[in-house]
């Protein structure tokens, strides 16, 4: 296959994210018109450049592409949330609501938890090598180390990009409850500062929680 062939069908794939709608918003919320993986990864790459650019520890560069690739591997792979194992097999939204409502967080025991992390790990990693299998060898390669590196949040940059991607989705259902009121927003600010170390994003945090409160 030629180069410009295999890289045409890897965009190709990467554009069915932006028909992706993400599955926390609309099975367990019921967001109306919500946004898509694509929506999430591009306002994350946007933020990233924002923030990082006073990281001078960090390669902004670096920064930038493991937030736009971080979910690529959602073209095959499922997006799953915290309540997957509790939801009902029928979606039936009224025993949804009442496991959002009785069961606000979600508690595992460490195996549990530990075989949750290997079993998604392992359909993700699925996901972006299917995705990146005909690239040319150095696109293949630059891709799945990116991608193995914010996963395993191996690097500076992979444990900064992690805690803003708590950061934008708390961002945007802190814009869910102003414009449609379904989200417990209080335990969405709680995980977020939960989640943030640095402290520039710590003061970024506060100045959504200000934003919307």
């Amino acid at each position: 296959i030629k180069m410009e062939d295999s890289i045409l069908q890897f965009i190709i794939n990467v554009g069915k994210l932006k028909r992706k709608k993400r599955k926390g918003w609309t099975i367990l919320h019921k967001i109306k018109d919500s946004e898509s993986t694509a929506d999430h990864s591009f306002r994350l790459a946007v933020l990233a450049w924002a923030l990082g650019r006073e990281k001078k520890n960090l390669n902004l560069e670096k920064v930038v592409k493991m937030a736009l690739l971080h979910d690529l591997c959602e073209v095959y792979a499922p997006d799953e949330t915290p309540y997957d194992p509790l939801l009902p097999a029928d979606q039936n939204q009224e025993k949804i609501a009442e496991i959002i409502k009785t069961r606000s967080r979600v508690q595992y025991t460490p195996e549990q938890r530990q075989d949750r992390i290997d079993k998604k790990f392992a359909s993700e990693l699925s996901g972006i090598e299917k995705l990146a299998e005909k690239l040319p060898q150095d696109l293949k390669i630059e891709l799945k180390s990116l991608w193995l590196d914010f996963t395993k949040g191996l690097s500076p940059e992979a444990k900064f990009v992690k805690q803003l991607d708590k950061m934008e989705n708390l961002l945007q259902a802190m814009e869910y409850w102003k414009e449609q009121g379904q989200i417990q927003k209080d335990l969405w600010i709680i995980a977020a500062k939960e989640w943030c170390l640095d402290k520039d994003l710590l003061e970024f945090l506060e100045k959504i929680d200000k934003e919307f409160i």
